[in-house]
């Protein structure tokens, strides 16, 4: 029992001595017994590396596996095909994380190794990049095998990069902010600075999410200055500031030809918005809308030449705000400005009228011509009418000139209007006396733009009084009456 102990323990002591020689740095006193690839020349050229990968990829990448390495294959080899190499001497005693080396044809590598020759080992060296990690590769010329020396991580400055766009703008449009060609950077800030100077907003960003889009509500200046902070907290120097310009808006200033618009239904009403300003460029649209006291439109107008007028006219009296708006030469609309206006109708005219009348009691011929008033009671419905003048007789003895007058109401219904009221009438023949008369017209309107009209009418005139028969007493008058 004792001796089987003894064995156990000598066994042990085997195994730990060994792995201590396992874990000691293996000397390396000489090259090119174990060779991966012999490589002849001073310096490995372009073709001889390419040749090398394309011949020895498999080999590469088992021996980069053995070694741990697996993710730097594909880099190395990338970068190997143009990499820079440079003709060293490997001093003596200097360490190389590993070694990947052929022996009896198969791949082999050797870990934490150290150059024990008598003299510096030359070799080639190259330099392969993965993040921030620089792999110092070398080459023992002539043998060829790949030795990790070193790996250092340099983490370089931040470069920022800034792009806004557009560079000039109107209020609230969107604003384009994009840092994505920044180098080296674990985070990203934009600072957005006003016209006077004021911060106004920080906007933070990465590398995954760097751009990001903004509205400005005011015009002016503004300042988009951004900055880059690398892994180790280090702030980026290189200049990183872009400019956008807020558009500044025009102002519309209106006005009109008349305020309040009386008796102004049918007559052009001027809308001007000629004196609006903008005050970094020039105003080159007047856009004009008409609304009723309900809100209703009733017209628009869009005028791009100056002097930005509009004629309106209005076709019925009211209440009406008119609303205009102008546009500058970069596409900014202004506020709208508002008028409110109040159109009456013409309700009180002077007319003229005339034509061939006939007096009864045989047949006297006269043409009769009066003056007179004509006042819209209601518009378009009940007018009131008075008037008078003369008739002038086309025959001689027994008729004579007279005079008359007449008060009417006329009831309308569109263009046709029927009228009734009294008149006086001096006498038309020696032996008569002046007449008291009822009047009856019935008519039709030829044409009315509002501010004047014209119509054709038929009038009876019956005498009032005992003795005075119509069949003997009544006139008839065909006429034409204008009001203006």
């Amino acid at each position: 029992m004792r001796n089987k102990k003894i064995v156990i323990g000598v066994v042990a002591l085997l195994i730990l001595f060994s792995l201590t020689l396992l874990a000691e740095t293996k000397k390396l006193e000489q090259i090119g017994r174990y060779t991966f690839v012999r490589i002849k020349g001073e310096v490995p050229t372009e073709e001889v590396m390419k040749i090398l990968l394309d011949k020895y990829a498999g080999d590469i990448k088992y021996g980069f596996d053995l070694a741990g390495y697996g993710d730097l294959f594909l880099p190395f080899m990338d970068q190997l095909k143009a990499a820079n190499f440079e003709k060293k001497e490997l001093p003596v005693g200097e360490h190389l994380m590993w070694m990947l080396f052929r022996s009896r044809g198969k791949i082999k590598i050797v870990q934490d190794l150290e150059w024990a020759g008598k003299n510096p080992l030359p070799v080639f060296s190259f330099m392969v990049v993965k993040g921030y990690k620089h792999y110092e590769f070398i080459m023992p010329a002539p043998c060829g095998n790949i030795s990790l020396r070193k790996v250092e991580e340099i983490i370089p400055e931040a470069i920022c990069d800034l792009k806004v766009s557009p560079a000039k703008a109107n209020i609230n449009d969107p604003i384009s902010v994009d840092m994505s060609g920044t180098q080296h950077a674990k985070s990203m800030e934009v600072d957005i600075v006003g016209p006077d100077g004021t911060k106004i907003e920080t906007k933070s960003l990465t590398p995954d999410n760097p751009k990001f889009q903004t509205k400005l509500s005011s015009p002016g200046d503004f300042s988009f200055k951004g900055r880059a902070i690398n892994p180790e907290g280090k702030v980026s120097t290189n200049p990183c500031e872009a400019k956008v310009y807020i558009n500044y808006p025009p102002v519309c200033k209106l006005w009109t030809s008349c305020l309040p618009c009386k008796d102004y239904v049918g007559r052009p009403v001027t809308i001007d918005a000629s004196q609006s300003t903008d005050p970094d460029g020039e105003v080159v649209k007047a856009d004009f809308e008409i609304t009723d006291e309900a809100g209703n439109r009733v017209d628009s107008f869009s005028d791009s030449e100056k002097p930005f007028t509009w004629e309106k006219i209005f076709t019925k009296p009211g209440l009406y705000t008119i609303t205009g708006i102008v546009t500058d030469d970069f596409g900014a609309v202004s506020e709208p400005a508002k008028i409110e206006v109040e159109v009456t109708e013409k309700r009180s005219f002077f007319l003229i009228e005339g034509g061939p009348l006939i007096a009864r009691g045989s047949a006297g011929p006269y043409v009769a011509a009066r003056a007179g008033l004509l006042y819209k009671v209601v518009p378009g419905t009940l007018d009131f009418v008075i008037s008078g003048g003369g008739s002038l007789a086309l025959k001689g003895d027994p008729w004579k000139s007279f005079f008359m007058a007449n008060v009417l109401m006329n009831v309308r219904s569109g263009p046709a209007f029927f009228g009734a009221g009294a008149g006086f009438a001096t006498k038309v023949r020696e032996e008569r006396n002046a007449d008291a008369e009822l009047i009856g017209q019935v008519g039709y309107e030829m044409f009315n733009n509002f501010i004047n009209a014209g119509s054709l009418f038929f009038e009876v005139r019956a005498p009032v009084g005992e003795g005075r028969s119509f069949s003997k007493h009544y006139k008839l008058m065909l006429g034409f009456r204008f009001i203006f």
